[in-house]
């Protein structure tokens, strides 16, 4: 199941820090004077990702989560914009905004759940899931496939599988509010995909491109770095929003 159709264009919403310490303790990703995060406590850090169009990724695993689980959070250059759990299927459980205090679950068992296992298998994958949230927003219905086009890349000296994937999100009266579409990347080692190129149905001209570029483990320079560094000179900050 892919990760760009969640994060949809992160770096296009103006996010506040202040937010994300609302979230509660499950959020409470902090800021040293080395300009680094750190997990919450009872968390481990597993990987940071350097990503193009001024994003980066940080992975880390908690106490008392369910084997395979993970939390993963994107962060652009003006700060948090959202956190993650996933399962082993990379099945989005929960989604934490910083922007807004909005908080997205999946609901589970789903109709058609996402499986990077069938993914690995079988090279496709389907999915047909509903997401709920706090807001008191309709629900959200999320439905696609993801697909491995047979190639394999190696970014940083990690070997990835190239993918394609195309989506919708419809509305409890059946209108569809978003398709999108794209190409990225996803690792067997990882069980984690990482962003690539997306595109939305509407503007397929208009490709963003968040391709990961350094894989940073922990004790290696730039693990858990508070700042995204690629591509962050043409990247509008929240002022320009």
């Amino acid at each position: 199941m892919s990760s760009s159709r969640r994060f949809r264009r992160p770096v296009r919403v103006s996010v506040r820090i202040a937010a994300l310490a609302a979230l509660g303790s499950v959020t409470a990703v902090t800021q040293s004077a080395a300009q680094t995060f750190e997990p919450p406590p009872g968390c481990s850090g597993v990987l940071t990702v350097q990503s193009k169009s001024c994003l980066v990724t940080h992975v880390w695993t908690c106490e008392g989560d369910a084997e395979g689980e993970k939390w993963i959070a994107l962060f652009t250059r003006i700060g948090p914009f959202n956190i993650r759990k996933v399962d082993e299927n990379f099945q989005w459980l929960e989604t934490y905004y910083a922007q807004d205090g909005k908080v997205e679950t999946m609901v589970v068992p789903a109709a058609d759940p996402p499986s990077l296992t069938e993914l690995f298998e079988t090279q496709t994958d389907t999915y047909d899931f509903v997401i709920q949230n706090n807001m008191g927003e309709p629900d959200e219905r999320v439905r696609g496939f993801d697909l491995l086009t047979g190639e394999t890349v190696v970014i940083d000296g990690e070997p990835l599988l190239a993918t394609e994937f195309g989506y919708e999100t419809v509305l409890p009266d059946g209108e569809v509010s978003y398709r999108g579409a794209g190409a990225q990347f996803v690792s067997e080692e990882h069980r984690l995909f990482f962003l690539g190129t997306s595109w939305s149905a509407d503007e397929p001209d208009d490709v963003m491109d968040a391709s990961p570029v350094d894989f940073i483990y922990p004790g290696e320079p730039g693990f858990f770095a508070s700042s995204p560094v690629y591509d962050c000179g043409a990247i509008p900050t929240a002022a320009d929003e």
